[in-house]
């Protein structure tokens, strides 16, 4: 049999990078948008408007940001620590309802296993809830961002109105910061939701997210 042909760096990493390109195309474009929106308000309460430069360091840039980050570690996290014990019906994105899956066997220190595994212990088993716990703490880290953006952002507008600032703790009890974080959240919950559902009965020629074409509806699990 011939050997088969090598795989380019961007082939083999092709995912990755094509959505890594989007981001930073998106994020740049964000900045950009958000910086005229923001600096057409400041004009119209007669303020002076801000270099691109110093609107990175606003508010309203990292409110803006990290608003959305949050929602989607939190999306993320919940449904990889969710898809361990729950369950749905035909859908690609669920484990079997009762056949063993791989991801559930106890790991074993094999040649080619990860470092943690080798090791053993306590580092195995953070290791083993590696994913989850990353999500998490980039969840709480972006929530944070969030909560502090979202705080510079309404003091600024305080001030252009010649209104008295918010310390944290008195914003923090505002139904801005709430809002904004809620109108993402559930966003979040319910592409949860269709993903879910729709590969119940909806197939992608190709793609992992979905089960083969000919697969029953009620399969569950790809």
């Amino acid at each position: 049999m011939a050997a088969s042909k090598p795989h380019s760096y961007f082939y083999r990493n092709s995912l990755t990078i094509v959505f890594l390109i989007l981001f930073v195309v998106t994020l740049v474009a964000q900045a950009f948008t958000g910086w005229k929106e923001n600096n057409q308000e400041i004009e119209d309460q007669g303020g002076k408007p801000l270099e691109f430069a110093q609107y990175l360091n606003t508010g309203h840039f990292i409110s803006a940001t990290f608003e959305n980050f949050q929602s989607e570690f939190l999306q993320m996290g919940l449904y990889v620590i969710l898809t361990v014990s729950l369950r749905q019906i035909g859908s690609a994105e669920s484990k079997s309802l009762d056949e063993p899956e791989e991801v559930d066997r106890e790991p074993q220190a094999t040649k080619d296993a990860p470092w943690p595994v080798k090791q053993g212990g306590w580092i195995l088993y953070l290791y083993s809830q590696s994913l989850s716990l990353i999500f998490i703490i980039l969840f709480f880290a972006s929530w944070a961002l969030h909560f502090y953006g979202s705080w510079l952002d309404h003091n600024d507008k305080q001030l252009l109105m010649h209104k008295p600032t918010d310390t944290a703790l008195q914003f923090i009890g505002e139904p801005t910061f709430w809002f904004e974080t809620f109108q993402n959240w559930q966003s979040e919950f319910l592409s949860i939701i269709a993903i879910v559902f729709f590969t119940i009965y909806l197939r992608q020629k190709g793609s992992p997210q979905s089960k083969p074409v000919d697969a029953p509806h009620m399969e569950t699990g790809e």
